[in-house]
């Protein structure tokens, strides 16, 4: 856990929620708060903390509106609907929020992110970051494609594509797909397959793999044609990609630390098991 610089200044508070009900009637809730309040100012450009009301969805909408902004944004997140992964209050726990902030002294806890760079063939370049993950897959027919590790040419993978995710990402899209849990600390990336083909004639690792923060990963596709790339939740077609690239970057997204911050392992357990019979 560290901590941010607190200036006598008052707070910057952007509210971002998306359209449901509980989101708006929490996101009123949180205005009529800091509205007359000063030692906050409520204002979505350059603010010091962005709190995202809805659901993870809405946070991963939230970290990209501020991406350009990470180094001094802190995000805190109000889930209306079930538990969340980004998201330390319920909907009828605003109250205990706002106390949060009130008390706050700039303390944060940070998770890495991943850079994105599609090249094209034309020589064009496209960089991105992803809190979650980011996917390639070839439209038309199957993804033809070597994978390199830290200048490595490790394998030619065939079949419908290839997923790089975060510790954040990973009990996301990067679950479903057989891959591992990590804990959201740890700098790592992981390479996860869609779909390969293993066969007599084709084979690749065939599992999921744990790539350390100094490592880069290459995708270069064989084939010409049509391929979708996925940053988080948003999703670009790209004709005749050459390569794609993927590391850890230096730029880390921030929380807000709170005394009711929930434990990751206790998230996992919610989310995917559930209350355990004694």
């Amino acid at each position: 856990m560290t901590q941010m610089n607190i200036t006598g200044r008052a707070t910057r508070i952007a509210i971002i929620a998306n359209n449901k009900y509980q989101s708006r009637r929490v996101a009123s809730k949180l205005f009529a708060a800091f509205k007359d309040d000063k030692d906050f100012y409520l204002s979505k450009k350059n603010p010091d903390v962005v709190i995202s009301i809805g659901g993870d969805g809405m946070l991963l909408s939230a970290f990209h509106m501020y991406k350009k902004e990470l180094d001094r944004v802190r995000f805190v997140g109000v889930h209306t609907g079930h538990l969340g992964f980004y998201t330390d209050y319920r909907d009828f726990e605003v109250d205990k929020l706002i106390e949060t902030l009130r008390c706050d002294k700039g303390e944060m806890i940070s998770y890495p992110t991943l850079k994105v760079r599609v090249t094209l063939e034309d020589g064009r370049t496209i960089t991105s970051r992803a809190l979650n993950e980011a996917t390639i897959k070839r439209i038309e027919k199957t993804m033809v494609a070597d994978v390199v590790i830290n200048n490595v040419k490790f394998e030619r993978f065939r079949g419908d594509g290839l997923s790089v995710s975060t510790p954040t990402g990973s009990t996301a899209y990067n679950k479903s797909l057989g891959g591992a849990i990590l804990h959201p600390t740890m700098e790592a990336l992981q390479l996860t397959e869609i779909s390969s083909i293993n066969n007599r004639v084709y084979r690749t690792i065939g599992s999921s793999m744990i790539i350390p923060k100094k490592d880069h990963i290459e995708i270069i596709p064989k084939r010409q044609g049509m391929y979708t790339i996925s940053v988080d939740n948003k999703t670009v077609h790209y004709k005749n990609v050459a390569k794609i690239e993927y590391w850890i970057g230096s730029k880390k997204i921030h929380f807000v630390a709170s005394p009711f911050h929930t434990s990751f392992w206790e998230r996992v357990k919610d989310a995917f098991i559930g209350d355990l019979d004694s």
